[in-house]
């Protein structure tokens, strides 16, 4: 199938586009309180709503985020975890560091100019991280295809193909030749040492198939000149949500041709309500916002695309992928042996439904039905009762095998109260109270050796138990002190 080609007099242009990249991963176990003492050292400042110096100190010029505002747009309970007062293991632990970087993408047959305004790393319940970068292209008439071409190359953080090989970010005096390497080891020095790739041989996260060739989420915020289009079109539209820029021939383009495949697209992933001067794109990889307003208006929509509805997008990923790391745990599970990893998963997924996954968490209309097209678009609920399902099948399974485990408990217990007390306090009881005469044992019958080594077998099977309870509980009262906040 052939790209649709785009001639250049359709081609509009943008007086602001501003992006966020998001890449999430995995927390090696134990290290959340390395990584925050690491983050804090680095220069990261964490992030608390009455702390209001820094509604202007992470967004670039112009640009403010009512710390107000974005609390007031969440219920009580999702507000908790999105903007705790304190230091909480079940709640977004927010690290920003501004950077005001003056850095360039070079895309071989043109340079982008850019500039980095800052950088999040959210601490996230369930060994769940992500790492947000804060960019906006600085280009005055910018052509709405490089904008899509820079986006996509951006947020491609190992080289895949060809004209990834071709681009490469300039910063100062140093060149990177992957995204990757100027994330890892200029704005986030030292986060890839605490990124988990146990699962997947070298992956940064455990398994999240929705994510392709090692790319970051992108959220965006397209300003268009009014006088350059004279609307946002379906194919506009379309071309923003899949980030279709250039074609190899460097000419703008579009992933699909048919008009009527576009318009269904459309009306599925996008949010019209400000029609036609404002759609919200959605999709697996991209949340856009495109507006034709003016230049107030357009402040305003980027400072919520920087607020409230980047802290949604933030909490479908952190549900989505939960979901996604929950039902992985069940399918690893060797149901007849991994008895303490189906206690420890039963735990994970009523701790996740009671404390996190909600059917109503925004209180303002607007925002919660982006919120739900965003949920709708990552399959979250379906995966929910996915997983619900899973639980009621492990409550199934640990109550019939406790029943058995009981059973052959109380059988055992019953054959060494009887065969202990019949034997054991008429034979061998008496020859056992101190000072104990070693010799009278050789001259026991075998029904005498039979009590002995029941008595001692008994001793030593309760003490078993009693060890191994103790230790389990010392376990677990160690992993969750490993979790607690610093």
């Amino acid at each position: 199938m052939t790209d649709s080609i785009i001639t250049i007099e359709q081609e509009p242009t943008l007086h602001t586009a501003l992006l966020q990249f998001i890449f999430p991963f995995s927390i090696k176990d134990g290290e959340n309180k390395a990584l925050i003492a690491k983050l804090k050292q680095d220069g990261f400042t964490p992030f608390f709503l009455d702390n209001k110096e820094l509604e202007d100190a992470y967004y670039g010029e112009g640009y403010c985020v009512s710390h107000e505002k974005m609390e007031r747009s969440y219920l009580p309970f999702a507000a908790h975890v999105l903007f705790p007062r304190e230091k909480s293991v079940d709640s977004f632990r927010r690290f920003s560091r501004a950077y005001n970087l003056a850095c360039s993408l070079e895309l071989g047959e043109c340079d982008v100019a850019f500039r980095v305004h800052s950088t999040d790393v959210f601490v996230c319940p369930f060994q769940l991280g992500f790492l947000t970068i804060r960019v906006q292209i600085e280009q005055e008439d910018l052509p709405f295809s490089l904008a899509l071409e820079f986006a996509d190359r951006f947020r491609t953080l190992e080289d895949v193909s060809v004209r990834d090989k071709q681009s490469s970010i300039r910063c100062g005096d140093k060149c990177y030749e992957q995204v990757e390497d100027f994330i890892f080891r200029d704005l986030a020095d030292g986060l890839e040492s605490f990124l988990d790739g146990e699962e997947l041989g070298g992956a940064y996260f455990e398994t999240l198939p929705f994510f392709v060739d090692e790319r970051m989420m992108v959220q965006a915020f397209y300003g268009f000149n009014r006088s350059a289009t004279d609307e946002l079109t379906p194919l506009l539209r379309y071309r923003a949500s899949q980030l279709d820029g250039f074609n190899a021939e460097g000419r703008p383009y579009s992933s699909a041709s048919d008009p009527g495949y576009i318009e269904n697209y459309c009306r599925e992933h996008s949010y019209s309500r400000w029609g036609p001067d404002t759609y919200y794109m959605t999709n697996e990889q991209t949340f856009c916002c495109m507006s034709r307003a003016g230049r107030e208006v357009a402040t305003e929509l980027a400072n919520q695309m920087y607020g409230q509805y980047y802290y949604g997008l933030l909490l479908n990923l952190f549900h989505k992928i939960v979901l996604l790391k929950l039902a992985n745990l069940h399918s690893r599970l060797r149901i007849d042996h991994d008895y303490d990893e189906i206690e420890d998963l039963i735990f994970l997924i009523n701790k996740f439904s009671a404390k996190f996954y909600f059917l109503e968490l925004i209180s303002q209309s607007q925002g919660r039905e982006i919120f739900l097209q965003l949920r709708k678009v990552y399959g979250n609920d379906a995966l929910f009762d996915e997983v619900k399902m899973t639980l009621d099948d492990l409550f199934q399974y640990q109550e019939k095998f406790q029943a058995r485990r009981r059973d052959t408990l109380l059988m055992i217990l019953t054959i060494f109260t009887v065969v202990s007390g019949i034997y054991g306090m008429n034979q061998v009881i008496e020859d056992l109270k101190n000072p104990i005469d070693w010799s009278k044992l050789l001259e026991y019958s075998p029904f005498e050796y039979l009590a002995l080594s029941v008595t001692f077998t008994g001793i030593a099977v309760s003490l078993f138990m009693t060890v191994k309870e103790l230790y389990g509980s010392i376990r677990r009262r160690r992993r969750k002190r490993m979790e607690s906040p610093d």
